[in-house]
């Protein structure tokens, strides 16, 4: 096993993982404590599963210490999250909640809400009611919603399910590990090509980046110093000549 490193500077965005439910006691909130736990549980599972980062360290999960039914315990999972260093958020349930008690209402965290299609009580309901929320504050939100009703018990995620939350999750996470970090231009404009100007609003507005700049100049010196990782530099050049023929000049 290769020792895999985070070269960039902080810590690697983690997932966040918010089960929500329907907080009216007296039998309603307490029958759905196990399913909606189950729900995020298994989420969890399934990204910790299936995804890396791309330095291929694992992706980390981190659940709400309880269920959100509340303005007061979605403040709890929003301070735990800030804590873990959390970068993306999904919210699971399986019911209808109070919706804009229970969103993540963090502007900066990328969102999504699955809504559970089940045969007993409405997640889709949720999922609608929440979406309309997000809509109507100005915080995106992507809806997860399964094509087909699944019985109460079912605790596995349907395949169309895993692949948006898989999907989602990978986007997301490629917001959160560009955000705060730097976006580096070596050389100037190529020929005039508008793709190569770097544009420091676009970055910095859309992405949360910074924009740096050296000159090409930079490579020579750094060939000549030998300022470089001569065995990664071996692994690459043998790479480029197997996988990219060069023709004639």
């Amino acid at each position: 096993m290769p020792n895999i490193q985070n070269r960039l500077c902080g810590n690697l965005p983690k997932i966040g993982i918010r089960p929500i439910i329907d907080g009216r006691r007296k039998g309603i909130r307490e029958s759905l404590e196990e399913q909606t736990m189950r729900m995020a549980k298994s989420t969890a599972a399934l990204i910790t599963k299936k995804l890396r980062h791309p330095n291929g360290l694992p992706v980390e999960c981190v659940i709400a210490d309880t269920t959100i039914g509340g303005v007061a315990e979605a403040a709890r999972c929003a301070d735990k999250f800030a804590r873990e260093g959390v970068g993306v958020s999904i919210s699971v349930t399986p019911c209808w909640c109070y919706g804009m008690e229970t969103i993540d209402m963090d502007p900066l965290i990328p969102k999504a809400i699955w809504g559970f299609n089940g045969t007993e009580r409405p997640g889709a309901v949720y999922l609608s009611a929440a979406l309309a929320g997000h809509d109507q504050i100005g915080l995106p939100a992507f809806g997860i919603y399964g094509k087909d009703v699944q019985d109460q018990n079912d605790n596995s995620i349907p395949e169309d399910v895993e692949q948006k939350l898989l999907q989602f999750t990978k986007a997301g996470l490629a917001v959160a590990t560009m955000r705060g970090k730097s976006y580096l231009s070596i050389g100037g404009v190529s020929m005039g090509i508008a793709g190569s100007q770097v544009i420091p609003g676009f970055f910095q507005d859309y992405l949360g980046m910074r924009t740096e700049y050296v000159d090409m100049t930079e490579i020579i010196r750094r060939i000549e110093e030998e300022i470089y990782d001569k065995e990664e530099y071996e692994k690459a050049l043998l790479w480029v000549k197997e996988n990219c023929p060069e023709g004639k000049d």
